[in-house]
């Protein structure tokens, strides 16, 4: 298997927002803005994965004792070595970019609840 490093950004949305402005403000601005930097800072692939407002939802968490929802979780993949990854995120482009980045995520998404980390991934189920 190639080298690919895979960041997984679990959001919840600022208090002052709405549901629905925050789920339409992070696909059509913030996925705009996300895809105009994605050459400065080598990503290959970004997916968005909206959660959906259903009492399935309840229920599910009520049969494992699990925590509140997050509004969705995003994802995006580099290909690569960790190595390369932090040096292409560390040049002069993948730093401002980086910055515009979290500019903008501080408008919607409430990061001192949200939770972002790399991952190294096994695939069990192939398609």
């Amino acid at each position: 298997m190639d080298d690919v490093i895979h960041l997984v950004f679990c959001v919840r949305r600022r208090a002052s927002i709405d549901d629905a402005e925050f789920h339409r403000y992070w696909r059509d601005e913030h996925g705009p803005l996300v895809r105009s930097v994605q050459g400065d800072l080598g990503i290959h692939r970004y997916v968005q994965a909206h959660t959906i407002a259903t009492p399935l939802n309840d229920l599910l968490r009520a049969g494992r004792g699990a925590a509140e929802p997050y509004d969705g979780v995003a994802e995006l993949w580099w290909d690569g070595t960790l190595e390369e990854f932090q040096a292409r995120i560390s040049t002069p482009e993948g730093l401002a970019a980086g910055q515009r980045l979290l500019e903008d995520e501080a408008r919607f998404i409430d990061l001192t609840r949200s939770s972002l980390f790399l991952t190294e991934d096994h695939e069990v189920i192939a398609p």
